[in-house]
């Protein structure tokens, strides 16, 4: 497979994205291999693709179903103009994917997101009432590592882009967190304590500390 040089560009003027859980980048390569002229480079360069796809996007049980899946979804990026041959017993055409609603794989925003857990959305709320633009970008920082931490626990064998993190975070915050595409994702264990609701208050952990003090002044007395 020969060599061939790929420009990632960012503009927001750029066409939508088809299918925004495998990013720009993916649409990007699938443009690229569009323009491959010998049939046979062309054709491991999609295959190479659509391995690319399965790495960035879990599956459950079904192999195959996923494998075909996939197929489908690159020839709906390509827009069904592209000379690749998918593998046998799969038939791909505009037609036949258009009458499968089934082919959306997550019917609802909540059930799309539900490997981030509550915890993630409870922290994306609180974000969006903070007025600070700088501390609203900080948080938002601090958010997108917990998704990418929380999605590697949910499933540590496929790999996910920073860029579909950020695309989740948008999406879930309704376009108000938005974090730039050249900013690098950390992995966050949790909320620093600095951006955490203060909620310890008088029956809370400096009660229980009081409440072991205590403990310890009536064991001296004995």
């Amino acid at each position: 497979m020969g060599i061939h040089q790929i420009t990632f560009s960012y503009n927001t003027e750029e066409s939508e994205i088809k299918m925004p859980e495998y990013g720009r980048n993916v649409q990007a390569l699938i443009n690229v291999c569009k323009r491959i002229v010998d049939d046979y480079e062309r054709q491991g360069y999609a295959e190479a693709i659509v391995d690319l796809m399965q790495n960035i996007t879990p599956y459950n049980r079904n192999y195959e179903e996923h494998r075909k899946k996939l197929w489908h979804h690159f020839f709906r990026i390509a827009n069904y103009d592209i000379k690749v041959s998918p593998p046998a017993g799969i038939e791909i055409s505009p037609e036949s994917d258009a009458i499968k609603p089934d082919r959306i794989a997550y019917p609802t925003a909540t059930d799309r997101y539900r490997h981030y857990g509550a915890y993630v959305s409870k922290m994306i709320d609180r974000a969006r009432k903070i007025d600070d633009p700088d501390k609203k970008k900080a948080f938002a920082m601090v958010i997108a590592g917990y998704m990418k931490t929380a999605f590697r626990n949910w499933n540590r064998e496929h790999f996910i882009s920073d860029e579909s993190i950020k695309d989740d975070l948008a999406n879930m915050s309704h376009r108000e967190l938005v974090i730039s595409n050249d900013v690098a994702l950390e992995i966050n264990e949790g909320v620093p304590r600095h951006l955490r609701q203060r909620t310890f208050h008088k029956g809370g952990k400096n009660q229980k500390f009081n409440n072991k003090n205590k403990f310890k002044k009536n064991n001296r007395r004995v």
